[in-house]
């Protein structure tokens, strides 16, 4: 697939928004990719899952054993990479506000593992994750994402491999344009900003 061709399964889908948006982080943007709405649809879920996979180097693919990805978000993303990559997929929760593998989730001692997100903005949850699954006993070797809206400034700390690099600016609340501040602004994510 082509980069077109994945930005238009997220327009078909609904996921491409354009207004004035609260992302997870707090910063303003105006573009918002929600990648439920391009996951819901299993089959669209795969077709960018096996892209992405495709797209891994060879020697990182081969050493993957396992996919773990931070919930809510990366659920679906990560679930269908494991699918692609032919491996379990796992997930890790917030019940107190830290993530854990929970529900009999277990990493064997050094097992190589792929964190997958579907967006990656800041990073924030991401490192929280890989240090999640270091806690676990897992070794990331890499990070993975459907959508990297970093502007290719993220710093994972492992080798990071999104399926498409979108960059869109995003803004202090105190910082926005004129035209972005005539907006009001909406929160379409999952989490409190």
């Amino acid at each position: 697939m082509s980069d077109a061709q994945i930005l238009d399964e997220f327009r078909s889908a609904g996921a491409l928004l354009d207004g004035h948006f609260i992302l997870s982080s707090g910063l303003r943007s105006p573009r918002y990719l929600q990648c439920a709405r391009v996951l819901m649809n299993p089959a669209r879920g795969a077709r960018l899952a096996t892209t992405l996979a495709a797209r891994l180097p060879d020697d990182v693919r081969a050493a993957i054993s396992a996919v773990v990805s931070p919930a809510m978000g990366g659920v679906i993303a990560g679930h269908e990479m494991g699918r692609a990559l032919g491996v379990d997929a796992m997930f890790l929760e917030r019940p107190d506000g830290v993530f854990h593998l929970r529900r009999g989730f277990a990493l064997a001692p050094g097992q190589k593992v792929l964190m997958m997100e579907d967006v990656v903005t800041t990073g924030l949850s991401s490192r929280e994750a890989i240090a999640a699954i270091r806690a676990a006993g897992g070794e990331v070797i890499a990070a993975a994402a459907l959508v990297d809206r970093s502007n290719g400034s993220v710093d994972l700390g492992v080798p990071f491999f999104p399926l498409i690099r979108l960059d869109v600016p995003s803004y202090a609340p105190d910082a926005l344009p004129p035209e972005l501040a005539a907006i009001p602004a909406i929160k379409p994510g999952s989490r409190a900003a």
